[in-house]
């Protein structure tokens, strides 16, 4: 546990997540923005606008986030994975007396932390940001009550570690040519099967779905980790 402490501490420090925080800030105001826009143009019944309430708000924002973060994490993926496989650097790492196998665990861990961690705060953030401000602007005729928060609260936590699994299917495409594109895209045609909303049907509000995804992302960082020791990257 404590080698696989100082990995992550090390794999953190090399990513250099300067660009990844500053990627959130922005987001987090793109999505916010981009949803009390939504909700203006509800409340004057704009046609194919279908968020009248803070709930259909809350979950929207939510489903940004989530999208904005799975492809936060396909290039964050390229970056401390793929990259270092087709640069050939990762072999300077596996001269190293240390365990493929931790060094791999150690680069995945943190993509699933980092991208768990960002996607529960953010929404979290986001959320608090549509309730204050529209108890300031009034753009829906709301009260916000305490079971819509803790409806609010334990959903975001259940989305977020789907997605954080979700976030390492990537992996898998990226591996096979060791292509950052096809990582990146990947990841981007997943978001998109996933992030489909409307308020009559929508796959977005099927929590077996992110799960399901969640399971297959596990899975595929758990096989590429058992098949470290055989890969050949020489």
């Amino acid at each position: 546990m404590k080698a696989m402490y100082h990995l992550l501490k090390l794999e953190l420090k090399k990513a250099s997540l300067g660009w990844y925080w500053k990627g959130a800030i922005v987001a987090n105001f793109l999505i916010v923005v981009t949803v009390y826009a939504l909700m203006f143009m509800g409340k004057f019944e704009v046609e194919d606008i279908p968020f009248y309430t803070l709930e259909e708000g809350f979950f929207i924002s939510g489903l940004f986030v989530r999208a904005v973060f799975i492809v936060f994490a396909a290039v964050l993926l390229a970056k401390l994975v793929i990259e270092e496989y087709k640069n050939k650097t990762i072999n300077i790492l596996f001269a190293l007396p240390v365990q493929r196998k931790k060094l791999l665990s150690a680069k995945l861990a943190l993509v699933f932390l980092l991208t768990f961690v960002t996607i529960l705060g953010s929404d979290l953030v986001v959320s608090a940001a549509l309730w204050l401000g529209n108890s300031v602007l009034q753009v829906v005729d709301q009260t916000v009550t305490f079971a819509m928060l803790i409806e609010k609260v334990s959903s975001t936590g259940m989305y977020a570690l789907a997605a954080a699994g979700t976030s390492l299917i990537p992996l898998y495409f990226g591996m096979r040519q060791k292509s950052v594109p096809a990582t990146i895209v990947s990841s981007i045609i997943i978001v998109a099967l996933i992030s489909s909303y409307n308020p009559g049907f929508s796959i977005a509000t099927i929590i077996y779905i992110p799960f399901t995804l969640a399971v297959v992302g596990l899975c595929i960082a758990a096989i590429a980790v058992h098949s470290v020791e055989k890969t050949d990257v020489l």
